[in-house]
């Protein structure tokens, strides 16, 4: 696990067949309210739990687990980490909420036969993902936690109910798979994924000053240059 701005830590994902989404660790350590954002890839849950560990973080500390959205690879070890933190909370955008409380999986595979290859490469039953979520976001709010204040917004396009985590004070932007490195974006090829409110959600986040980039997958990025999520959106328009 690294540092990556205060109060922000990379836990970095191990794909697979699969990719395994990061997680990171936002709040500082001394508030003893600490967040996870996202979880993983199956099998991927005691990885994670370990690397909380490495750093001396008390999972007791761990209060609550924030879904930046409830795809395969980011829900995939939900339960083996909520099985090592029972206390925490679930936080989950109300559009993908109430998909998990109904045990509708539709949110989490994207396609169908997606799902029916993973029920079969995992051993995955059906139910699986249902989940009971703690708080459901519908961005705007403002987050004070782990002694750091966080702003929700609402991001659909990739997914009905992605988000994104923006601190802005040190200038860190957590969007989940609605924007990567290296000028690459989300799919919008699943379930209730809408490719003009993909180009809308990267165009709100264009607007936002952004230093630090932690996205779902691939590299980290500090020293954003201006306009990168700008010039992103262009290349996908």
């Amino acid at each position: 696990m690294t540092e990556i701005s205060k109060g922000v830590y990379h836990i970095p994902g191990q794909d697979e067949f699969i990719p395994d989404s990061h997680v990171y660790v936002i709040g500082l350590p001394d508030s003893k309210d600490l967040s996870l954002v996202d979880a993983g890839l199956m099998g991927k849950g005691a990885y994670k739990v370990k690397s909380i560990g490495n750093l001396g973080i008390s999972l007791q500390d761990i209060k609550r687990v924030i879904m930046t959205h409830t795809h395969l690879d980011h829900i995939g070890c939900l339960r083996e980490i909520m099985e090592q933190v029972p206390h925490a909370e679930l936080w989950v955008h109300e559009e993908e909420a109430d998909l998990l409380e109904k045990g509708d999986e539709r949110g989490v595979y994207g396609m169908d036969m997606f799902r029916s290859m993973c029920m079969s490469q995992y051993n995955l039953k059906p139910g699986a993902f249902k989940f009971q979520v703690t708080r459901k976001l519908k961005g705007g709010e403002t987050l004070e936690i782990g002694g750091m204040s966080w702003e929700v917004l609402h991001i659909p396009g990739h997914s009905a109910g992605s988000i994104a985590l923006y601190q802005s004070e040190h200038k860190v932007l957590i969007p989940g798979d609605t924007v990567y490195a290296d000028y690459a974006i989300g799919r919008f090829d699943l379930y209730k994924a809408d490719a003009t409110a993909l180009s809308q959600s990267l165009m709100r986040l264009a607007a936002l000053d952004v230093e630090v980039l932690l996205p779902g997958h691939n590299r980290v990025v500090k020293g954003v240059k201006p306009g990168y999520i700008l010039d992103t959106a262009k290349q996908w328009a």
